[in-house]
């Protein structure tokens, strides 16, 4: 019994150094996501819920759209606008629908 607990932490042990070595696959050193620095285009499904995500040089964008509104994450219908360092974002919510737009300088 008490190997196994051995061989459990071993594999925990070395799995978090695996992880922190491969490091954040979407961050550089400059501590910017790969976003902002070249075209990408992703379309995928999350649940019942279809997601596209589409960045430029500078700008970043995904909309999220849920048919019927079922499984959305959000509540509501608001839209909120604010400044993250050079960035602004805005953020649009529907009740099938969610859109959020980064634009940096």
């Amino acid at each position: 019994m008490r190997s196994w607990l051995i061989v459990g932490i071993l594999i925990v042990f070395g799995i978090g150094i695996a992880t922190s070595v491969r490091g954040d696959a979407w961050k550089e050193q400059s501590g910017k996501g790969r976003w902002w620095h070249g075209d990408y285009r992703e379309d995928y499904w999350d649940g019942p819920c279809q997601v596209k995500t589409e960045s430029k040089r500078g700008e970043f964008k995904r909309e999220i759209k849920c048919k019927d509104g079922v499984g959305a994450r959000w509540h509501g219908e608001w839209k909120k606008e604010y400044r993250d360092g050079p960035c602004r974002v805005k953020l649009e919510a529907k009740h099938d629908e969610f859109k959020e737009e980064v634009k940096c300088e």
